[in-house]
């Protein structure tokens, strides 16, 4: 599964002339440049606004002001600001002297720019902090020199350079010619602060875009408009797969505004993430000309190989699938002699619905293709994979293809696929404008690339000790490799791998089983992936678990963790891919799992009396390597009205750069996730989708989120993990618990029904 596995090459440290920079893009294909010096011609004047850029990350500039690039898409994440941060701190620049742009999508320049899977803190942590560092020593030294000291005796300090000895000190503008002209630093003489020394990082420091999104100045995908700009809607079979068989596009011509109806060529299922569905295009004056040009269509559709496509009979299918074995992917023991010695047996089955991203912005760009060269504005988590889509698509060298990223109004994995970006690309060679796609709620929600339907059935055993000895978990649904090939029938391993076959229990006997499912829909990844479905069983199992052994909770749980340990994955099972990492350098060590466990149960004042139908639950959960616990309080009153007075979450990300996103991530992973939980789920029938709008796919109001969100961060020298995606799958699971704790009534399926 492609977009989980992100690597990061060695850095490449070269030092090259203004000429030759321009030619940067043949030196690597997938490397980071962290250390990119652009040599700089003498000048006989003091000041000769010579900025000084010693990456590709970051510039000096003769007023002493900093340019940071952040090369990664910001959705509300916070990745815009926290990235800049690291190299701020390491250069030790006065934050408010910082200015920071969006990078256009340059593979050769920046490396790898999709803003996914939860790692791009993770994975340039230290990229970042040695742009910084090379910086700050440069300057340090182009200091010693002008004062003809030691560099030892100077010292970077909030954007100045001081001498220890003589309290002299200047500026980083002052220092910007004389740092432009040294040698940088060989990579292994690279000097990182300590971390008793940071100023920014693990502390809370507002996003660089906060008061631009709140006046409304902030530059979304939908805010965009260029010149002679048109707007064009795409009318879509509503089948995947299906395509237009005729058409009468005669009215919606006679609409006002609309200027031409263009069929986009058809894309075979499975077509893959950088192909439209192809369908109608309406171009015309206006959005509401398109929209209203779109109605007027007259057209029949040949709907294609998933015409019949029900996800009640689908449904029915898998649960059949999970009653017979499977395919083993993780084996220790013998579950069946565990079984066979049992003095009791839990034997349970849970579903999860197709899933829908619903971000609040949905899918849109702006293209305008013209002379053999295409330029897009787009909100886009992948600027890098748009580029090669968009090159394909128009068939250009991709060095005549421009992506602009603009600020996204959420993402949650949808925005990493490009073939809305192709859409308004093809939409403008064909009609020789610029012009603008606009996707309503309507065209997302029916058109998008699901989460995966589930069924998931996990039976355990329990002996005379009262101890778990027996662990058999069957998992079963459409992988998302069946978006890309019709070969793909199940879960892929790397799916498995999201908290299924990483399970973290101190059983001896374990299974690990995974079943056919072949995709009749475009499946994609949702914000956390399979950890959602896989979380929510296993969660709810272990909640089970404690009510058959009579046991608190939190006391069970912490019980079927075991001992400190590390968990060798990779040794216990062929191709663990450890989201990317190697087990060594991220293992998984139940210490930290448990110390969030207890940590969330000690915040939430787990064990105190509750009123009638009060309850609260927890779930434990370690996704892209970091450590969750989540304890969620739930009120159940008449008629089964469920209100959420609190929530807290434990969390270890290791070393934590700006307290202030982290916590955001959470809080607003907690509600994101209430809307999985309590309220949207994506029904087939006839091969279209039964909800169109939110009126039938709900997502979490006001009044169904949690009143209050706490978030305790684990204070950790460990490294950087991902904080974007875990906060999503220990909360239903916990929501479920704490449900079952207010009312003795245990939810199996998402989402929970109330009665």
């Amino acid at each position: 599964m492609k977009p989980l596995h992100n690597s990061l090459e060695p850095s490449i440290l070269k030092k090259v002339d203004r000429r030759s920079f321009l030619k940067i893009s043949g030196i690597s294909a997938t490397g980071i440049i962290i250390g990119m010096q652009i040599g700089c011609s003498p000048s006989k004047k003091k000041d000769s606004g010579i900025p000084f850029s010693p990456n590709v990350y970051l510039t000096v500039n003769s007023d002493g002001t900093v340019t940071i690039v952040a090369h990664r898409s910001e959705m509300g994440t916070g990745i815009r600001t926290g990235l800049p941060l690291i190299v701020a701190d390491e250069l030790e620049a006065d934050w408010s002297k910082v200015k920071v742009v969006q990078a256009i999508g340059d593979e050769a320049r920046y490396g790898n720019q999709n803003t996914d899977g939860s790692f791009s803190v993770r994975m340039f942590f230290e990229p970042m902090r040695k742009a910084g560092a090379t910086a700050r020593m440069m300057l340090e030294q182009a200091a010693a020199n002008e004062w003809g000291v030691p560099v030892g005796e100077c010292k970077a300090k909030n954007g100045e350079v001081a001498h220890e000895g003589s309290g002299k000190k200047l500026g980083f503008g002052e220092l910007t010619e004389a740092a432009s002209k040294l040698e940088m630093p060989a990579e292994d003489k690279i000097t990182l602060k300590k971390k008793s020394e940071w100023k920014f990082i693990g502390k809370s420091t507002p996003i660089v875009d906060i008061e631009d999104i709140i006046s409304g100045k902030g530059g979304f995908g939908l805010d965009k408009k260029v010149a002679g700009m048109k707007y064009v809607t795409v009318l879509r079979c509503p089948v995947a797969g299906g395509k237009v068989k005729t058409f009468n596009a005669d009215k919606a011509l006679q609409v006002a505004g609309v200027q031409k109806v263009y069929e986009m060529p058809f894309t075979a299922f499975p077509g893959g993430i950088n192909a439209p569905l192809g369908g109608l295009l309406v171009v015309a004056d206006s959005t509401w000309a398109a929209i209203k040009g779109r109605d007027a269509l007259e057209v029949e559709w040949d709907f294609g190989p998933n015409a019949k496509y029900s996800t009640a009979d689908y449904f029915k299918d898998m649960l059949g699938r999970v009653k017979s074995k499977g395919q083993v992917h993780r084996e220790e023991g013998s579950v069946e002699t565990s079984f066979k010695n049992a003095a009791k047996t839990i034997d349970s089955t849970y579903l999860i619905p197709h899933l829908s991203h619903a971000p609040m912005e949905p899918p849109c760009a702006v293209a305008h293709f013209k002379d053999g060269k295409c330029e897009v504005w787009a909100p886009t988590q992948n600027p890098q994979g748009a580029n090669d889509a968009l090159a394909e698509a128009l068939k250009i060298d991709k060095a005549n293809v421009t992506v602009n990223v603009t600020l996204l109004g959420g993402g949650f994995g949808r925005k990493s696929k490009p073939d809305f970006i192709v859409e308004a690309a093809l939409a403008s060679q064909m009609s020789g404008f610029p012009v603008k796609v606009i996707w309503t709620r309507e065209d997302d929600i029916q058109h998008d690339f699901f989460h995966a339907c589930s069924v998931q059935r996990i039976k355990v055993a329990l002996d005379n000790n009262n101890k778990v000895t027996g662990w058999e978990h069957h998992s079963v649904f459409p992988p998302i490799g069946g978006t890309f090939s019709p070969d793909a029938t199940g879960p892929s391993f790397d799916e498995l791998q999201l908290g299924m076959v990483d399970m973290p229990f101190d059983i001896p006997n374990i299974s690990c089983q995974s079943h056919e499912a072949k995709a009749m829909t475009r499946i994609g990844w949702l914000r956390s992936v399979s950890n959602i479905q896989h979380a929510f069983a296993i969660g709810s199992m272990v909640d089970e678990i404690a009510t058959a052994r009579q046991m608190d909770p939190v006391e069970n749980l912490l019980d079927l963790i075991g001992s400190d340990r590390e968990i060798p994955f990779d040794k216990l099972m062929e191709g663990f891919g450890n989201y990317g990492e190697p087990v060594e350098k991220f293992p998984m060590k139940t210490a930290r799992l448990k110390n969030v466990v207890k940590l969330a149960a000690e915040k939430s004042g787990w064990g105190k009396e509750l009123p009638k139908g009060h309850g609260m639950g927890i779930c434990a959960h370690r996704s892209f390597l970091t450590y969750v616990a989540c304890v969620v309080h739930v009120t159940v009153g008449e008629a089964g009205k469920l209100t959420i007075p609190e929530v807290h979450f434990a969390v270890d990300c290791g070393i934590v750069v700006n307290q202030n996103s982290v916590k955001n991530q959470f809080e607003g992973g907690g509600t994101f996730a209430s809307s999985l939980a309590l309220k949207g789920g994506i029904a087939f029938k006839d091969g279209q989708t039964v909800a169109k709008n939110f009126d039938q796919f709900e997502v979490a109001r006001m009044q169904d989120a949690a009143k209050e969100i706490f978030v305790h961060l684990v204070e950790s020298d460990e490294k950087p993990t991902g904080v974007g995606e875990p906060p999503v799958p220990p909360f239903a699971p916990a929501l479920a618990n704490a449900v079952f704790a207010a009312t003795g009534k245990r939810s199996k399926e998402l989402p929970i029904k109330m009665s």
